[in-house]
């Protein structure tokens, strides 16, 4: 049977140039396309090279596709096509609405954007490629910007920040007695924890990252389980199978696993989805002004509760005016002052390098060097941060963060800092 050659080069050239998008190698190579189509279909040498190339190619695919089926982490598929991770992925994502109330709109100050961005701050937070900048002062707005097309209403992604609003709702819980104490064994509520090593885990371990497991918190390993936790299907297998390696409460180490295992937990307690307890406690309550989505595992899972909550900088900004009243809300205590102070003080459990970790406290960070200032904290640069002396909240939003830290915080993070306290 003969070949249909100009559909096969056809084929060849478009699978190829497909293999090139996903792998991202058409930012580069994309431009000399249409070189290299002509280039092939008048040099027989380069023909036969391009044959091998595709059949290589195909191979690899075949070989990857198969390692998924069998070892049953079809979630490679998704790793491999999206790449890298992205601040509008909830729109490949399925997602729980967290429904608003009664909005409760922010006051604009009497100086609201009067005085711009200082010239160094507005060029690092551009470079980092920031989508959102906000700043409140006594209640009020005083200052906001937003770049890329965003706006006070747009969705954005807000990685592990959503670790401080799981443990907001672990707060909310214990005050309404769902949850009876902070040193209940977390096999209370979740069944594969009631033996062998992992009945000694507390749900304090866990809200201060030293559960003593074994969880990888690789972001650029597709094997990892933070891959498969983010692009799975099935977050409460893969949050409950780590094995316990450590002796809890005894190191502190960042771990997405412990937050997951804190909503799966909050769901118990509460029997509610974490996205219908959020609406409940935090931004009914709180006036938010838009709805926001929490992305899940599958349609009727469960929220990946360590990230993927997405909302806009004026709500995120919420979550700070929360916390500058120690946890009330406009008179309504939403967590009890003990354990918004616990929250916000750094836990002092011994890190991977041995030092006391002066910087986390009950999925908080902390900023050692000015220990009263707190902040909710994303992998691409999302910050709430709160400056109770000043009684500001800053909030940015966007595509990357610094590699330079400052006092154990991405750069911007000080900068943002300064700028708060000038204000």
């Amino acid at each position: 049977m003969s070949v249909n050659q100009p559909l096969f080069h056809f084929f060849i050239f478009h699978f190829t140039f497909l293999i090139l998008r996903v792998s991202k190698i058409c930012n580069f190579f994309g431009n000399r396309y249409l070189a290299f189509v002509i280039l092939y279909t008048n040099n027989p040498i380069m023909k036969k090279f391009i044959r091998g190339f595709v059949y290589i190619i195909l191979l690899i695919i075949a070989l990857f596709s198969a390692f998924a089926v069998v070892t049953g982490r079809t979630y490679l598929f998704e790793a491999v096509w999206y790449n890298f991770a992205d601040i509008d992925d909830y729109k490949i994502f399925t997602n729980n609405t967290v429904v608003t109330g009664q909005p409760q709109p922010w006051d604009l100050g009497a100086g609201y954007n009067k005085t711009p961005l200082p010239a160094d701050l507005k060029k690092m937070l551009e470079d980092l490629q920031t989508i959102a900048v906000l700043a409140i002062k006594n209640d009020s707005i005083v200052h906001e910007q937003y770049w890329d097309g965003y706006s006070d209403s747009s969705l954005s992604g807000s990685f592990s920040m959503a670790k401080s609003i799981t443990g907001l709702l672990v707060g909310a819980a214990l005050k309404e007695g769902k949850i009876q104490s902070l040193d209940e064994p977390v096999g209370n509520y979740l069944d594969e924890f009631k033996q062998g090593e992992k009945a000694k885990v507390r749900i304090v371990d866990l809200l201060t990252m030293s559960s003593g497991s074994d969880w990888n918190e690789s972001y650029s390993n597709p094997l990892s389980v933070t891959t498969e936790l983010y692009y799975g299907h099935d977050a409460s297998k893969t949050a409950v199978g780590v094995n316990i390696v450590q002796q809890p409460g005894t190191l502190h180490r960042y771990k997405s696993g412990d937050t997951q295992l804190l909503g799966l937990l909050v769901e118990k307690a509460t029997g509610k989805s974490l996205s219908a307890y959020a609406s409940e406690k935090l931004w009914q309550p709180m006036g938010a002004e838009h709805a926001a989505l929490w992305s899940t595992d599958r349609i009727g899972g469960s929220e990946k509760a360590y990230c993927c909550f997405n909302s806009n900088a004026r709500d995120f900004a919420r979550l700070g005016r929360l916390m500058l009243d120690s946890g009330r809300w406009k008179g309504n205590e939403i967590i009890s002052a003990d354990y918004y102070l616990h929250s916000i003080k750094p836990c002092m459990i011994p890190d991977e390098e041995g030092k006391p970790c002066n910087y986390y406290g009950y999925q908080w960070w902390i900023i050692p060097g000015k220990p009263d200032i707190f902040y909710a904290r994303g992998i691409l640069g999302q910050y709430v941060i709160v400056i109770p002396s000043k009684k500001v909240i800053i909030v940015r939003l966007g595509k990357h963060r610094s590699a330079q830290y400052v006092d154990n915080a991405p750069a911007e993070v000080d900068a943002l800092i300064n700028w708060g306290l000038s204000l």
